[in-house]
């Protein structure tokens, strides 16, 4: 959950007559250390060459049914399809990623986050088995297994790593003082993807570091982008991330004073069995795209701020649609302005989540290697660049936040709302059925999906900067009783619209719970449930599979707008 405090900030300063404009690339120019970071790369590489010449992984996008014999990716009714994903998920695959009844304690970290063929990998563990091995799978589908084991190490002596220092000031937990305990190369093996390295004690201990290996060269159809720097924004290791921190603050304090200034990459996840957010927020979108073929690369959003160039490839070349998974809320300046460079020459993007684009954070080096200290002050008279560096580099509570007053809404659509309690879900309302995106699913106007909005939400507020052209998909009220807001009464409402000069889509879920109802829905049909089944009983999670089946593939084939140019309704469904 993203935390309610400044959402009144950022109405406020709009209603009070604060002009909101929108950066461009010739803003970021002359901010701290992103000039280099603004050049677009060539296409190059093996992979571009192939396309280009029509015999690698990524040439012939389109073409009929018949033609599949000799392309490598082609439209399916779920999004563009690849050869190559789909024989990799006919390979064997194995449940023993999954932990079962661990014993003990084991921990660990990478010495990367992203990586590539070629590069080495070293693992910090901390353990008191008596040795320990690590198992890297392949995240995916494989006939429903989930996963396919690439790569184990021997048998490693383990070892009781020195307890992490905290620096003052800060309270950034770094574990940078632990001794190296294996490292591996990433060899050819390592296909592109999603990794979960599970390292296993002698003793029965268990736990995760996830790993990206990404392909720099590719020009796949979907950029799968893994949100780590909000894994790091929300890691409690050693006890302290940007929302809690040991010690005492003044009741009613929001942020913490107790909170980190900076967090490490150089430790492990304190959640999800060291996975970060990657199971319950991305794998089942992960998941989804193998299960159909999907012709889709990966990266971390820490790699595109290092390479911004990566999202902007020459224009029959370039990726058409990037995927922003669950909880997506901090951004860098460096990201931000490659996904919207990005956009404005007619990439698609996709929040499957909310509370995107939230917080503003920036990186630097650390004893480990560079961005790998991740800072967001919340509050920018802390920060040391406030009034030394461009305001757009300064990191307050919000990107809406002075001085930086850049709101996520000119991007995103609409802006973060508040939350639902934990545990608690409310029902979809769709307020468009007219929409591509329902097409399939028999629903209405009025017709509701229950279980799907849960945990933080976005609203539509026509006082923000926004698109002219929005469209409100749905339009879902959330109980007073259920959750927490600033804003009075409010909604979560799927949001979509269409840049008018690149024809780019931009659609936000405007849930958190879109892709976790995706793969389990909350609405307790059986195994006959079917998007549409007129006894009255909506299957939550294969009404959301044609829903996100549908917006792949509009989106898998360019810019939206050329297809389904977005309507304007926000005055009549929300009545702003």
């Amino acid at each position: 959950m993203a935390g309610v405090a400044g959402v009144m900030v950022l109405a406020l300063a709009v209603t009070a007559g604060v002009v909101l404009t929108q950066h461009s690339l010739r803003d970021v120019a002359a901010s701290a250390d992103d000039g280099p970071h603004l050049r677009v790369a060539s296409p190059g590489g093996r992979a571009g060459a192939a396309a280009r010449s029509g015999t690698g992984p990524q040439a012939d996008r389109g073409g009929p049914a018949g033609a599949r014999t000799l392309a490598a990716t082609w439209p399916g009714p779920d999004g563009v399809e690849a050869r190559w994903v789909i024989a990799e998920n006919k390979r064997p695959g194995t449940t023993e990623w999954k932990i079962r009844h661990p014993k003990g304690n084991i921990t660990g970290f990478a010495s990367r986050t992203y990586t590539r063929r070629g590069q080495r990998v070293t693992l910090y563990v901390t353990t008191a088995a008596a040795t320990f091995r690590a198992e890297a799978f392949r995240m995916g589908y494989y006939q429903g297994k989930g996963a396919r084991l690439i790569w184990q190490s021997k048998e490693i002596a383990g070892r009781v790593q020195p307890s992490c220092p905290v620096t003052a000031g800060i309270n950034m937990v770094s574990c940078d003082n632990w001794k190296p305990s294996v490292a591996f190369s990433v060899s050819p093996a390592f296909v592109q993807g999603d990794y979960l390295i599970k390292l296993v004690g002698s003793g029965g201990q268990q736990s995760y570091v996830p790993l990206t290996v990404w392909d720099p060269t590719s020009t796949a159809t979907y950029v799968v982008q893994n949100d780590v720097l909000t894994w790091q924004a929300w890691n409690p290791y050693g006890g302290y991330d940007y929302y809690q921190g040991l010690g005492n603050c003044p009741a009613g304090e929001y942020p913490l004073c107790s909170r980190a200034r900076v967090v490490s990459f150089d430790r492990p996840y304190g959640s999800e069995e060291g996975s970060g957010n990657f199971l319950s927020l991305e794998y089942p979108l992960v998941r989804f795209a193998e299960q159909h073929g999907l012709d889709v690369t990966y990266v971390t959003d820490q790699a595109i701020a290092q390479h911004p160039g990566y999202l902007l490839r020459h224009r029959l070349l370039r990726h058409r649609v990037l995927l922003s998974l669950g909880h997506d809320e901090c951004w860098s300046l460096a990201g931000r302005t490659a996904v919207a460079a990005a956009r404005d020459r007619g990439m698609n993007v996709v929040f499957f989540g909310a509370s995107s684009i939230l917080r503003h954070v920036r990186l630097r080096a650390s004893p480990l290697g560079l961005g790998r200290e991740e800072v967001d002050y919340r509050d920018a008279q802390e920060d040391p660049l406030d009034g030394k560096a461009s305001p757009l580099e300064v990191t307050g509570n919000t990107w809406g936040s002075p001085p930086t007053d850049w709101p996520e809404t000119d991007f995103v659509g609409e802006m973060y709302a508040g939350f639902l309690e934990p545990g608690l879900h409310t029902q979809l309302v769709v307020s468009d059925a007219s929409s591509w995106v329902y097409s399939g699913t028999g629903l209405r106007d009025g017709s509701t999906v229950p279980g799907v909005i849960a945990s933080d939400v976005d609203h539509f507020y026509a006082a923000m900067i926004h698109p002219a052209d929005v469209q409100i998909l749905s339009h879902s009220p959330i109980p007073a009783t259920m959750g927490q807001t600033d804003i009075g009464p409010f909604y979560s409402d799927m949001t979509y619209y269409t840049d008018a000069r690149s024809g780019a889509g931009v659609l936000d879920t405007g849930t958190t719970n879109w892709l976790p109802a995706l793969a389990g829905d909350q609405s307790g049909c059986g195994t006959r449930g079917r998007p549409g089944e007129k006894t009255g009983v909506r299957c939550a999670s294969a009404i959301l599979q044609r829903i996100t089946g549908n917006i792949l593939q509009v989106f898998g084939a360019g810019p939206a707008a050329r297809q389904h140019p977005s309507v304007a309704n926000w005055r009549r469904i929300t009545g702003q």
